[in-house]
């Protein structure tokens, strides 16, 4: 929320920020393209990037059966799969996005069969030419890359689900012109396979680079087990567990309660000095949590859990898979179920944790039964967005006309709602917004520490001259000012 701040006037304030709530009456979804598991590809788990009207990514299966890189404009036309891996010395099962650097799109492919049993790093010009191997994992320097890439000048860094020294994952670093690779970190061997170490383990999410360190979530480990935050110096020295995520109730792993999340499956967001991410199990019903944590370890938040799914189904979501796109004060994420259907969301919620809003529900599928059938749109988002504009862009892993994924688009309203205008008219302040401003009330509150306690505003509006007009005495405590809806 923005806020405007009136001092040195009587300690008065005015929230003039954007209300989640509004956004939630006017999405427009659109089914992109359905893949065939043809030529296209089948089952996208990864998310996808955004160069000019471009949208690239990648996707299992296919002809090949071993997995595409594809480009589709943002209206859906001009499908292109730029490469169709062999399960050779490329690799295979391209499970995570791409980054883009120049013309020059790289990634990774967990597994292989010839030569790269242990997957590879690639490299691929975004016409389709120009296809490299620019590593091919051993066990002992990592295996399983199963998360995307980070650049920074001419390095490359991520993570691996396996291998290493101890087996159990490492984080590392490859330089674009296929030379200098370097295992920076292995993680410890756990006290059995859901066991507790000091330092995580199976890293199944890329990582993101501030100044010289880089953040990343591992999906075990750690003091209960559970998953945990951590960070590396790019050199691969100053690893710090940031958090342990806590234990869960009746041992039960992803599925037991706690109060902060287990299972931490996708990357960070990163704003000032806080970090923002999801775990996919957990929270106060065991299906996941999204959470905040300070770079330095301190003040870890659970921003909202989400809720019982007796059934499957529920109101918001489960088991989250996917990292946050941040956008101010907003953050927009996936769930890869729950929802009316059962079959995952798309969410939004500020930075607080407060104005949580399910923005699309994944219909129901038939002709099949949760990921295998067919419906709209599509099921089960375990990837992350992009946002452009007004815009997300995304993938289903499931469902479409052929039940094997989708890529998809929602437009959201314009961001910023209503404005409320404020003036001093002698000992009052008078806030004015516009009448076709439908269903919004006025709110206030004396205090914006979390979580603010909102009421609303007495006495009610009047109109006068077109406007909606509230004239308020200024007394001696502040006041915040926001419209919702």
């Amino acid at each position: 929320m923005h806020i405007k701040n009136l001092s040195p006037l009587p300690a008065l304030a005015a929230g003039l920020g954007l209300i989640l709530a509004a956004q939630a009456t006017a999405q427009t979804f659109t089914t992109l393209h359905s893949f065939t598991n043809g030529t296209d590809g089948s089952d996208p788990k990864a998310g996808l990037i955004l160069s000019s009207n471009t949208l690239y990514g990648t996707a299992l299966g296919g002809d090949s059966r071993s997995g595409t890189v594809f480009a589709v404009n943002t209206d859906g036309t001009g499908f292109t799969t730029l490469d169709s891996f062999t399960d050779g010395t490329d690799g295979a099962v391209p499970k995570a996005g791409l980054i883009l650097s120049g013309n020059t799109l790289y990634g990774t492919a967990e597994s292989g069969n010839i030569g790269a049993r242990y997957g590879t790093v690639f490299a691929v010009n975004t016409d389709g030419s120009g296809f490299s191997t620019l590593h091919v994992f051993t066990y002992g320097d990592g295996a399983g890359p199963a998360a995307g890439l980070t650049l920074s000048g001419n390095a490359l860094y991520g993570t691996t689900l396996g291998g290493g020294s101890s087996g159990w994952g490492t984080v590392f670093e490859v330089n674009a012109d296929f030379t200098g690779f370097a295992t920076l970190y292995s993680f410890t061997a756990p006290n059995g396979a859901n066991g507790p170490n000091g330092d995580g383990a199976m890293p199944k999410a890329g990582l993101i680079l501030s100044s010289n360190t880089l953040y990343g979530t591992a999906s075990g480990g750690g003091s209960s087990g559970r998953g945990t935050v951590f960070s590396i110096n790019v050199d691969g020295t100053g690893f710090t567990n940031l958090h342990n995520f806590s234990a869960t109730t009746n041992n039960a792993g992803l599925t037991g309660a706690n109060s902060d999340g287990s299972g931490p499956a996708a990357g960070l967001a990163l704003s000032s000095n806080t970090l923002y991410g999801t775990a996919f199990g957990g929270g106060t019903f065991g299906n996941g949590t999204v959470f905040s944590v300070n770079t330095d370890g301190t003040g870890f938040t659970t921003l909202h859990s989400f809720t019982a799914a007796p059934s499957g189904t529920n109101s918001d979501g489960s088991g989250p898979a996917a990292g946050l796109v941040l956008s101010g004060n907003i953050l927009y994420g996936t769930a890869s179920g729950g929802g009316s259907s059962g079959n995952g969301t798309v969410f939004v919620l500020n930075t607080d944790g407060t104005g949580f809003t399910t923005l699309h529900t994944f219909t129901a599928t038939i002709n099949g039964t949760g990921l295998t059938g067919t419906n709209s749109d599509g099921s089960g988002p375990v990837a992350g967005l992009v946002l452009s504009g007004n815009t997300l862009y995304g993938t289903a892993s499931g469902g479409g006309s052929s039940g094997n994924g989708t890529v998809f688009s929602l437009s959201l309203p314009p961001i910023g709602g209503p404005q409320v205008t404020i003036s001093i008219s002698g000992a009052n302040v008078v806030l004015t917004w516009p009448t076709n401003a439908a269903g919004f009330i006025l709110q206030s509150t004396t205090n914006l520490v979390s979580p603010p306690v909102w009421t609303t505003n007495s006495p009610a509006p009047v109109v006068v001259n077109g406007q909606n007009t509230v004239t308020n005495l200024i007394l001696g405590a502040q006041q915040f000012y926001r419209l919702s809806q």
